[in-house]
Formats: C-alpha cells, structure tokens, sequence
C-alpha cells in the first residue's frame, strides 16, 4: 500500500475524535441551567463545568471577622441545633483597599456529571438525566472528589482560580458557619429574616425548595435548578439531598459546642423531610463508617466552597501579628485607655518577674483581660453599626414626613388664605399643626440618637463602622435606598462633633433634599 493511503487511513480516526471531543462539550443548562451574570463559573475536565456565587463578608482586615447567631431557637432540638453566636470571615478580596472579603459556594450541589468527569477514567457522555445530584457517596469519596478537582485545576486552569495574596485558591467541602451563613441569605438579607425559621421565600415554599410529598418532590430525587434561588442566588439550599460538612458533628450545651467530635454533618434536610421539619439550622450526624466500609446515603450529596489559605506570604503574616498585637489593648481606641493601661500594666509587671509561675498567672490574667476587652470591643461595633443603622433611617423619615407636612402647608395656603375660607380649613389646620408636631418630635428624636452616639462613641469609631455598615447595606436589595442616607447622617454626625451644637433644623434640611 502507498503512503498516500496510509495517510487517507489515519486522517479518518482523528477525524472521528475530533467529532467525538465536538459532541462532548457541556451545554450550558446541563452545569448552569438559571445563569445569572454575577455567577463565577470555573472549568472542569471533559470540557465541562461548575457555578459558584460569591458570598461577602463586609470587613477586610486580617483578623476582622463578622458576627452573627446560628442554629434555632427550637428547644425540641436544642442539644443539636441550639441557637449560639459565631464567626464568619472571607477568604478572597476583589481588590486592595476592599472594603469587604468573600468565599465562593458552589450555586448547585455537584451532579452526576460532574462527578464522574471528575472521578471516571473516560469523560462520560453529557445528558440531562446527570443533573441529577450525586448520592451514596462516603464522606471520604467526596473529599477525594474535591481532591482530584483541585489538581486538574492547577494543572489545567490555575489562571481561572481566585487569588489571595497571589496565591491561588482551593475547593472543599464547606464549613458548617459558611454554609448556614449562606443558606440564610448573608448581607443580602435583613437581621430579621437572616434569623427567620427559612429565608425570605415570597412565592412560597414550593416555589424554592424540594420536600416530601406530592406536592413538591413526591419521594423522588429531583433536577439541579429547577426551582427559585435563595437571596445569595445558589439553589436547593434546603430539601432535595442533604450536604456533607467540612467539619466533625458536636452537639450543642447551652452556651457552647460539646467537647466531643463525632461523625460528619449534613445539613439542610432532604427530598424526603418534611415541609414542617425543613428549616436553615436543620443539621445531622452521619457515620463516616458502616460495618463494612465508608457509610453512604441515598439523600446525601454535597455542595463545595472555594476558599483560600490564610498565612499567604510574609506580609501577609506581619500584618497578621499586628493586628493580634492590638486585640484588646485598646490601641486604636482612646476610649479604653484605662484598660490599654492595665493590659501594658500587666505586660509589663510579668516581664520583670523573674518567679516562672508567677509570670505565668500574670501573662495568663493579661489575656484574660484582653479577650474580654475583644468581645467589649466587638460587642460595641455591633451597637455602633445599629446606631448608624437606625440614623439611616430615621433620615428617610424625616424625609417622608418633611415632604408630607410641604404638602399640607401649601394645600392649606391655597385653600384657606383668601378672606373667605373654606369650611375644610379648620380640619386642614388641625391636620397641619398635628403633622409639624410629628415632625418635631421625629427630629428630636433624631437629634438625641445622634448626639448618644457622638457621646458614647466618638468620631474615630464612628468613621471605622460607617465603611462595614456601608457595604452591609449596599450588598442588601432591600436596604440599597438607605445609602444616600446613611451619608447624609453621617454628614449630619460629623456636623455635630465638630460643633458640638443641636442643630435639628439643618440636619432636617439635609435629609429633606436627599435625592
């Protein structure tokens, strides 16, 4: 045979492949069925994908870290899903002076597909069947799921990962504070709703999440993305599988988690719970281990998070060891001086004791009194972001209430200034003068919450919060119209602590002409 028929021989495999490797791409609604343009897809093997919604944190410092309350206040499951205050931090900033930090959760729990393109020697044949969920896992099958997509992904897409401090993230299974936090709906919701039973679900509870019975998932798994995302835009948050955890399983004491660790969580019920029973703080134990080999469950799938390491570089680590330095000395805070005082106090006393022991109590009692000082510390940022809060709106109703009393003084101007007046004026001044009361106590009041916290607080922490509350109200649909107010307040504020003068009419004023 010629070599020209050879060639003619090999040309028609390489073509089938190419046709092979053509028909094998991903369409989109198999990875991302409700695309949305916030949504960071990163690639996977076999020409496929995965969605993931970033998840803000409003504070960027090193060792800032944003408190909120988790679990339920249900006492039928107290000694699982006990209400108690945690800790919530991002791993990624969008940019150097950021005002805020994220983590990504994946927008759907991993599918069929998904895993076997990750696990499977051979790229399977994309279908709509595989957006399915994937179950019957163990929770060290998923681990290596989450494994075998890190390495491809710097292997083939390091560009595509985020970076923090230029280094590159990675993806594992969620805590549980990252996952409720998110299941809640995060700063896109009000403190309210974010400790609500569900979060916020306006079309009803149909509408957004898979449980049992035939009104909903009928006893059967169902497709990824078929119904409404929460307030964060991620999907079957709750029902449909439950989701494995990073973290061991504790059970709850009153004030604390219990010293035990037992087996993996899972967390937001099932296609199979119960409507009454699915809620955001619903958790479970899981064996990691049956009699005879990794425990797995049909209801059981998982959800991934891209996170990032935290001690990136030296600098990163200086600024580390600065920040810790100042926790609870008081150093940026001139209120605490006394305290600032004593912690130095102490540091200084125990290192001129030449006694061990007696060092020991004393570097001991000197931590003591900078943790409380910390959660002081803590605790009073969470009243001022309140205050600044409750300033915000308080403008918008002077702003209503200024714009309604205009309205009534110039209806009754055009009705009852001639000689002849109208039968209706006596009640159209009665209605007048009861809104310029209302007005006048709103302002007061307005007026006593802002010179409270010029007084309680000062300028320098007032100005530290009014960037976090910023970005909490800014990351809020609902809240996005009470920005120009929270600056008109704090034009108001600052107006105050430079003079030191009640000026009720020109803060009105200020609020009034907010646009």
């Amino acid at each position: 045979m010629n070599s020209k028929y050879w060639r003619h021989l090999l040309c028609v495999p390489l073509t089938l492949i190419s046709l092979q490797a053509s028909a094998a791409v991903w369409e989109e609604k198999l990875y991302n069925p409700m695309s949305d343009a916030e949504d960071v897809v990163l690639p996977m093997p076999c020409d496929g994908a995965m969605v993931f919604r970033k998840v803000f944190i409003p504070l960027a410092g090193p060792l800032d870290d944003y408190p909120i309350n988790i679990g339920g206040d249900d006492s039928e499951y107290g000694y699982v899903e006990q209400t108690h205050p945690a800790f919530i931090a991002g791993s990624f900033t969008a940019e150097i002076n950021a005002k805020s930090r994220y983590y990504l959760l994946a927008k759907y729990e991993m599918s069929e597909l998904q895993y076997r393109a990750l696990t499977q020697a051979e790229c399977p044949t994309p279908s709509n069947k595989q957006r399915l969920p994937v179950v019957s896992l163990s929770w060290m099958q998923a681990m290596e799921a989450a494994d075998k997509y890190n390495l491809w992904l710097r292997q083939n897409a390091q560009e595509k990962l985020p970076k923090e401090d230029g280094v590159a993230g990675f993806v594992r299974l969620p805590t549980e504070v990252e996952w409720e936090f998110a299941a809640r709906g995060g700063l896109n919701v009000s403190t309210a709703e974010f400790r609500d039973l569900r979060y916020p679900m306006p079309d009803g509870l149909n509408a957004y999440e898979w449980f049992a019975g035939t009104q909903s998932s009928n006893g059967q798994l169902q497709l990824a993305g078929l119904l409404k995302p929460n307030p964060l835009g991620l999907h079957d948050m709750l029902g449909n599988v439950d989701e494995m955890m990073f973290e061991p399983f504790r059970l709850n004491k009153l004030d604390r988690q219990h010293g035990q660790a037992g087996g993996y969580v899972v967390r937001g019920g099932d296609y199979r719970t119960a409507q009454g029973e699915l809620r955001n703080s619903l958790r479970k134990e899981r064996n990691y281990y049956d009699s005879k080999a990794g425990s797995t469950s049909k209801t059981t799938g998982l959800r991934l998070v891209l996170a990032s390491s935290t001690l990136t570089s030296r600098e990163r680590v200086s600024s580390i060891e600065s920040s810790w330095k100042k926790l609870g000395n008081g150093s940026h805070d001139a209120s605490q001086g006394n305290d600032k005082s004593a912690v130095q106090a102490l540091g200084t006393l125990a290192s001129g004791v030449a006694d061990e022991a007696l060092k020991e109590k004393l570097k001991a009692l000197e931590n003591q009194l900078r943790a409380s000082n910390q959660q002081q510390e803590e605790t009073r940022d969470q009243a001022i972001r309140a205050s600044l809060n409750l300033g915000a709106f308080l403008c918008t109703k002077m702003l209503d209430d200024g714009k309604y009393l205009n309205f009534l003084q110039k209806n009754y101007e055009l009705n009852c200034a001639a000689t002849e007046q109208d039968s209706s004026c006596p009640m159209r001044k009665g209605k007048l003068d009861e809104q310029k009361n209302r007005l006048h106590k709103l302002s007061r009041y307005y007026a006593s919450s802002l010179v409270d916290s010029a007084t309680l607080y000062g300028e320098p922490l007032l100005a530290r919060q009014i960037p976090v509350i910023g970005e909490i109200i800014s990351r809020n649909e609902q809240l996005k119209e009470l920005k120009p107010y929270l600056q008109t307040h704090w034009v108001n504020q600052q107006a105050f602590l430079k003079t030191q003068k009640i000026d009720t009419d020109a803060w009105l004023s200020r609020c009034i002409a907010v646009q």
